[in-house]
């Protein structure tokens, strides 16, 4: 059984949302478990993330980036970079904004340096866009076309009990699906390299 831990900070609930819909694809992974875990709670959880054999990173997209709640958690994330604890554990992530673009691509780059940084191995959506197309609709996977990481958009007035749409959710939920299988073959494969070498 692996462990996936979502790491997230959600302002108003939105990206919660969507950290709920990636655990759960996580759990629909035979398998595999899901272990969510807000920001602000991350004190009592260092123990839990370096126990995981992947972690998913999940923030609102503010100004341009990840929120302030969340560049907490990355800085003080350092003496863990430090001594690389979190080297070769899986890595994803996931942004959500009020706006179409709202600029979430950069976001999911600095999500994607910082994992880097924690030398730590970034797996993709895996999904060709949606709804880019005469045919396609705004009910389509991965409608707004993210490639590194899983993108949600929520309308600034509606609350989170119908906001991110559905197709996002979804799109999380696939997401989510896929960085589990992604642990666990890498996590299988390693066990076997070690078996071989000893």
């Amino acid at each position: 059984m692996v462990t996936v831990a979502i790491i997230y900070h959600s302002g108003n609930g939105h990206t919660a949302r969507q950290a709920k819909a990636v655990a759960e694809g996580v759990q629909g992974f035979d398998g595999a478990r899901a272990q969510l875990i807000p920001v602000e709670s991350v004190d009592d959880h260092w123990s839990d993330l370096e126990n995981a054999e992947a972690i998913i990173f999940g923030t609102p997209t503010y100004m341009g980036s990840a929120s302030a709640e969340f560049k907490r958690f990355m800085d003080a994330s350092s003496k863990i970079w430090y001594a690389q604890g979190w080297k070769d554990k899986i890595a994803a992530g996931f942004t959500n904004s009020a706006s179409q673009s709202g600029d979430k691509l950069n976001t999911l780059i600095q999500l994607f340096i910082f994992a880097g940084q924690h030398s730590m191995t970034w797996v993709n959506t895996g999904m060709l866009p949606g709804n880019n197309n005469s045919k396609g609709s705004v009910e389509d996977l991965n409608r707004l076309g993210g490639f590194i990481g899983a993108m949600a958009q929520s309308n600034f007035d509606e609350s989170s009990d119908v906001a991110p749409p559905a197709s996002d959710l979804r799109t999380a939920a696939k997401f989510g699906e896929r960085i589990a299988e992604a642990t666990k073959r890498w996590t299988d494969g390693k066990k076997a390299a070690s078996r071989q070498a000893a």
